[in-house]
């Protein structure tokens, strides 16, 4: 990461807004819900091992973050309350998500309706990669 890059000052999680808060240096903050951390994990799990292998996370709506570790000086590893806990995002990253948050949020919301994929809880198990081209 970047030296002058913005680093957090102070990082909340609301439990029952299930919303992560990061204030960085340069003065912005950011509400990341923890739906949007979860389907934006940047885990082997939810990106694959190279372009064209990410996989479609669905049922994701009521996921909560139920627990936040350091990961060095430059990262937190959240554990989610589906167990999913081998994401680790950078500051740099969590920066990214807040400025983009909703151009992804959106691209997210799109893939799902294309894919004719649910948010909720208790959809049948599905694994969606994109089609080759």
């Amino acid at each position: 990461m970047q030296s002058d890059a913005p680093r957090p000052t102070e990082i909340k999680l609301h439990q029952k807004s299930r919303v992560l808060e990061i204030s960085f240096s340069d003065g912005k903050t950011f509400q990341l819900p923890c739906e949007f951390l979860r389907v934006y994990s940047p885990s082997a799990e939810v990106r694959g091992h190279g372009p064209g292998q990410e996989v479609l996370q669905v049922g994701k709506r009521s996921v909560d973050i139920t627990q936040i570790e350091p990961a060095g000086s430059y990262a937190i590893q959240p554990t989610f309350s589906d167990g999913h806990d081998t994401g680790i995002y950078s500051w740099e990253l969590l920066y990214e998500f807040g400025l983009r948050q909703e151009e992804m949020w959106q691209h997210y919301l799109k893939r799902l309706e294309q894919a004719g994929a649910s948010r909720e809880t208790g959809s049948a198990p599905f694994e969606a990669r994109p089609k080759s081209k």
